[in-house]
């Protein structure tokens, strides 16, 4: 699968790295052609780069790892290179004070769709830091990290989950992209909870077996 990536930070180069080392063609699209060449060098495995609308182009999907505020800025210039294509958005619109900056609105995937009509967006790869995501592969207690993932149109999905699993995690289907504000807060409740208070996120979920009450799973 041709995977265009629009940005050249930490995110796109934890995750692209996991997508270039498992075969699939990546082409790097940075504004700054400089940035753009040197990620793709780093990735190494035959990785391309280019302009912003370039690997837009290239792309069968597409990963937006960009700041909230640009994002859909950019996906809009693109729209017409975007169309018919899987949209990947892992941007996280959180302001100061670990505030949701899309709490009186449409969520951040919301308004890349609104952005790039034509494209299928698929919210997914928001929830953990890019530190997560340079682990090869991301999994705790031998148990790989599961990713949900929130969008509406079938094959923009099926590829989102192929490429959860070419990061080593599991997919988890997460509903439709009318959900995909909740993983945004909840990316936002987490970061306020390890950052602000130093919780331990993962100790705050039971295990399945006790999450939907008494008896489930003893029977």
């Amino acid at each position: 699968m041709r995977i265009g990536v629009l940005g050249t930070g930490n995110m796109a180069e934890a995750l692209a790295t996991h997508w270039a080392r498992a075969g699939h063609p990546v082409r790097v699209g940075g504004r700054d052609e400089g940035r753009a060449r040197r990620l793709a060098a780093r990735l190494g495995y035959g990785a391309e780069h280019g302009s912003p609308r370039e690997a837009a182009r290239f792309g069968e999907a597409v990963l937006v790892a960009l700041p909230y505020g640009p994002a859909a800025e950019v996906a809009g210039a693109l729209r017409d290179e975007l169309a018919g294509k899987a949209l990947l958005d892992c941007v996280n619109p959180v302001g100061p004070g670990f505030r949701l900056l899309t709490a009186d609105g449409p969520s951040a995937a919301r308004r890349l769709a609104a952005a790039a009509p034509g494209a299928h967006v698929v919210k997914a790869f928001n929830l953990c830091h890019e530190d997560v995501w340079r682990m090869d592969p991301p999994a705790f207690d031998g148990q790989p990290l599961a990713v949900p993932v929130c969008g509406d149109d079938p094959a923009a999905l099926a590829a989102a989950h192929r490429l959860v699993r070419d990061t080593g995690c599991a997919p988890v289907a997460a509903g439709g992209l009318e959900r995909a504000g909740l993983l945004e807060a909840t990316a936002a409740l987490y970061i306020g909870l390890w950052v602000g208070e130093g919780a331990d996120v993962r100790a705050i979920a039971p295990p399945l077996v006790f999450a939907a009450g008494p008896g489930r799973g003893n029977g």
